[in-house]
């Protein structure tokens, strides 16, 4: 039976360099935010390159998950990674199907990140919202979550990859911590826009603090998005 993985992140927070980990696993394929264009056609929302991003799927976010995320693979594992901001006006009844992974950041310095591409970032463009949504349906059918924290993850990579895997029914793989650097063919189209950084990676790198402030209208996202992050902080693994 196919393995099948969401890992629910807010943006800014090193999902493309774990989906790049996963894709190095001899036994998995990857999907890069196959519900993109659904969010962004459900909510308006301007990104850069949106217009590209809906060329370039389904925009029917249902349909999205019927033909692509629920469909027969070869593979003993596939792993979705995915926008938990996306997550909206989608029948959630497909996520018992999966194991689902959140994968959250210290919100300041996710948010410091985002404003970058998204100046007038507010709390509906971080996800937690819709992390603590997909938390509280795991821990109403009995699941015990797991949180995947990036500042745990950068400290020690090897112990944490072995944690989740462990978690998930699989054995560790090493390749798991490295990536050859530049684009992927799992990359989508938004990735110009969005993964400079991480194609410039060839692994896990140490945590770096990093000084910056937000920007005055960001602020606002910040004193909502702390007590969501602390409810996470009780699952995480490492």
């Amino acid at each position: 039976m196919t393995l099948r993985i969401n890992m629910w992140s807010s943006p800014r927070n090193l999902s493309t360099a774990m989906m790049y980990s996963w894709r190095e696993r001899s036994d998995t394929i990857v999907f890069d935010e196959p519900i993109y264009a659904h969010y962004l056609r459900v909510t308006g929302r301007r990104h850069p390159g949106d217009l590209e991003v809906m060329a370039s799927q389904d925009n029917d976010g249902d349909a999205v998950v019927r033909d692509v995320m629920l469909a027969d693979y070869d593979t003993p594992v596939v792993f979705f990674k995915q926008m938990a901001k996306h997550l909206v006006d989608i029948d959630r009844s497909f996520l018992p199907k999966f194991r689902n992974v959140l994968l959250t950041r210290e919100p300041h310095d996710m948010l410091t990140s985002l404003q970058v591409r998204l100046p007038d970032a507010t709390i509906d463009d971080t996800g937690f919202p819709e992390l603590i949504e997909i938390l509280d349906t795991l821990l109403d059918v009995g699941e015990e979550p797991i949180v995947v924290d990036t500042r745990i993850l950068l400290a020690d990579p090897e112990s944490v990859l072995t944690e989740l895997c462990d978690q998930l029914g699989l054995e560790f793989d090493d390749a798991m911590l490295s990536w050859p650097a530049g684009p992927k063919p799992e990359d989508g189209v938004w990735a110009p826009h969005w993964y400079d950084g991480v194609h410039k990676s060839t692994g896990w790198q140490p945590y770096v603090d990093k000084e910056a402030e937000l920007l005055p209208g960001v602020e606002h996202a910040l004193e909502v998005a702390l007590p969501m992050y602390e409810r996470l902080r009780p699952y995480r693994i490492g």
